[in-house]
């Protein structure tokens, strides 16, 4: 069995998150002595009085949101070693100042025709035709997976399973790791990188590890995103294809498995994406109580 400080280091947590975590605990177990339940057994209601309690000691609405993510997480761990079996907090968020998404968002169309316009081919010397490979699949990535420049950065030979057309993206400090799948062709595009186009890339480099070796020709995202912008003038930044491809997951998908396929580590980070709907998230919430 692994003590709360375990979880949150396994989880990469910062020492000062870990701390600031610990001692809002401590807080936590008082509060729940003193209105007679404990962590371990703490329900929907109780939680919504506890969410009362930190609102009136005069705390600001993302102040409340943030102690209450922490609490989530140790509610979380609970659940991890076998002494809770759900997690009250964890679609309770206060109402404050509305936060959106305000990129030009591409539709899945546009999407796509970035990965398909993106040329490969032309009069330039052989290592640009590897090399604009390489960068045909990053935008691959980005189109279909949602991948950011971190997660395109610290990719490893590891994280790619082909014969199961997946892809594994190792969690950090701000993001959950997660496995996604691959479309047909990314497969077929990443086999020929791996048995002969990496090996040309390796030989201007000693990186031996990454997906995308590092070197002279070392992934320059706002390169790739430039190219972009030939193709479709919409285009601004990674940033906003990310945004893009999580907006239409959420016009697929319920908000959890958005989370899971977008690697965030908090609820909230998925519901910024919402266009139209945030504020019945919270309908139920304010129907127990006034929280405005």
């Amino acid at each position: 069995m692994k003590t709360y400080k375990e979880y949150l280091q396994q989880h990469n947590y910062s020492p000062i998150s870990i701390k600031g975590n610990l001692r809002l605990l401590k807080h936590f177990e008082k509060w729940c002595k003193r209105n007679g339940t404990t962590a371990e057994t703490i329900d929907y209601k109780t939680c919504l009085k506890y969410v009362r309690h930190l609102t009136r000691k005069g705390n600001k609405k993302k102040t409340v949101n943030h102690k209450l993510r922490r609490i989530k997480t140790y509610l979380d761990y609970l659940i991890e070693e076998g002494n809770r079996s759900n997690n009250p907090l964890a679609d309770i968020r206060v109402k404050g100042e509305k936060r959106s998404i305000h990129y030009d968002l591409l539709e899945s169309e546009e999407l796509e025709d970035l990965y398909y316009s993106f040329e490969t081919t032309g009069k330039q010397e052989i290592y640009h035709t590897y090399t604009a490979k390489r960068d045909k699949i990053i935008v691959g990535f980005m189109v279909y997976q949602g991948l950011h420049a971190k997660d395109l950065k610290h990719l490893r030979l590891e994280n790619l399973k082909l014969n199961k057309g997946k892809l594994y993206v190792s969690g950090s400090r701000r993001s959950n790791g997660r496995e996604l799948e691959l479309r047909p062709w990314q497969i077929m595009e990443l086999a020929e990188y791996l048995s002969d186009i990496r090996d040309k890339l390796m030989e201007r480099t000693q990186d031996s590890d990454h997906l995308f070796p590092y070197g002279d020709r070392f992934i320059f995202v706002h390169t790739i995103i430039k190219k972009l912008k030939k193709y479709n003038q919409k285009v601004i930044s990674a940033k906003q294809i990310r945004a893009s491809v999580i907006t239409l997951w959420l016009g697929q998908y319920n908000l959890r498995k958005t989370q899971y396929l977008a690697g965030h580590r908090y609820i909230s980070s998925t519901e910024r994406y919402l266009q139209d709907d945030l504020e019945n998230l919270h309908e139920i919430v304010n129907n127990f109580h006034p929280i405005n």
